[in-house]
């Protein structure tokens, strides 16, 4: 007898990680606020790294609540989506994001790593393209 995974059972994770991620990606490319919020766990987890007030854990409306200080801070504007990638267990969005801020502008690609729980974002961490930079941008 073998410990050989259920092939099945692994697409299906994969396709319900693919369709969380994209049922996000496609509600914060059409600007749809109310659609990005509908889409996170009520206990969603944010884990954004580096060296800047607003790095750490967060979690459920705190976590809300420091992705609306990101913007604020950023003035940050969504490019595009570079890639939307799933697996049974984490999903991903690679995008492209422009930062603005006293007359400083700067494009950064960042990855977006989710897992997925009931269908909706539970945890998310955040890997950025020039982490210094982001810092300068969020300090």
């Amino acid at each position: 007898m073998t410990d050989k995974p259920d092939t099945t059972d692994n697409q299906a994770a994969i396709e319900r990680t693919r369709q969380a991620v994209t049922r996000y990606a496609t509600a914060w490319l059409a600007g749809d606020r109310a659609a990005l919020v509908a889409c996170y766990h009520d206990d969603f987890t944010l884990h954004y790294s580096g060296r800047n007030p607003l790095a750490g854990d967060h979690r459920g409306q705190d976590a809300l609540a420091i992705l609306a200080e990101v913007t604020r801070r950023t003035n940050r504007k969504l490019l595009g989506i570079i890639d939307i990638m799933a697996g049974p267990e984490r999903g991903a969005l690679l995008v492209r994001e422009r930062f603005s801020r006293d007359g400083k502008t700067a494009e950064v690609e960042r990855l977006l790593v989710y897992s997925v729980r009931d269908g909706l974002l539970w945890q998310c961490w955040v890997y950025d393209q020039d982490q210094a930079l982001v810092d300068a941008f969020l300090a």
